[in-house]
């Protein structure tokens, strides 16, 4: 694979625009060759620029690049953690992109909303706690841990959010997909600040909160009670619901509702 905008390998030299591309192009293919792996440090800045013949201020594009996708982490210094170090943080990078394009009006929150329902709830009927060594009890614990940090009710909204982020994708994680773990976390994080807009006043947060605190222990009795149809059915109202009495609060009318019913 190579990335969009690459130049042709054939030419000596990159345009200025898009060297850094080159960097990007190596790591993937030091990655699946296995000669790179997590954990690993890249070269520093001068040796990847002679290697490629780009700049290093090229370079340094190609590290941020890596770094918003959530493959490279950077650290100053010397030492195995400094530099720029491979990491794998799939969601961070789906999330940064997601993000983006919903604020530049290229992705609709209602499109994300509707996927966000069709991944939930079909997570919910594919979970098999029996394919987990410990019965699935550790993740379910952690849920049943978040819903009672969420009955506090002095928790702020940002904080009450953050919480039911980890719980859904606390329990779609059951499902033992771990790309569905990285898009469910995008997917949540991606419409986080659209929520926030929506609803501008903790006075109008606290009436809504009280309802999801109902309706996150009804999805989870479920799941946990293996009622796997009656899980889906139950996350679809609460996504469905919780959208309703969010959208309906913001200054513009969407092009088209999610299409979230059966």
């Amino acid at each position: 694979m190579t990335f969009e905008g690459a130049p042709d390998p054939e030419s000596e030299l990159a345009p200025p625009s898009r060297a850094y591309v080159r960097v990007l192009d190596w790591v993937e293919s030091e990655l699946r060759a296995g000669r790179l792996r997590i954990g690993d440090q890249l070269p520093g800045e001068r040796a990847l620029a002679e290697e490629h013949g780009i700049s290093r201020a090229s370079v340094r594009d190609a590290i941020r690049t890596l770094e918003v996708m959530g493959l490279v982490r950077t650290a100053t210094g010397s030492g195995p953690r400094a530099g720029a170090v491979l990491i794998s943080r799939p969601a961070k990078g789906i999330s940064n992109m997601l993000r983006l394009h919903v604020a530049s009006s290229g992705l609709l929150v209602e499109d994300i909303v509707e996927v966000r329902a069709l991944l939930e709830t079909w997570a919910a009927t594919v979970v098999d706690l029996d394919l987990w060594a410990d019965g699935g009890q550790e993740i379910l614990q952690e849920a049943a841990d978040l819903l009672e940090t969420m009955e506090d009710v002095s928790l702020s909204r940002d904080e009450f959010q953050a919480l039911d982020t980890r719980f859904h994708v606390l329990l779609a994680k059951l499902a033992g997909n771990a790309v569905l773990d990285a898009v469910m976390a995008s997917l949540k994080d991606a419409v986080g600040d659209v929520v926030s807009e929506a609803v501008p006043t903790e006075e109008e947060w606290k009436p809504l909160a009280t309802v999801l605190r109902h309706q996150h222990q009804g999805i989870f009795d479920a799941v946990s009670g293996r009622e796997h149809h009656k899980a889906a059915h139950l996350l679809r109202e609460h996504i469905e619901w919780f959208y309703a009495n969010t959208t309906a609060k913001r200054p513009e009318t969407p092009d088209h509702p999610p299409r979230l019913g059966t």
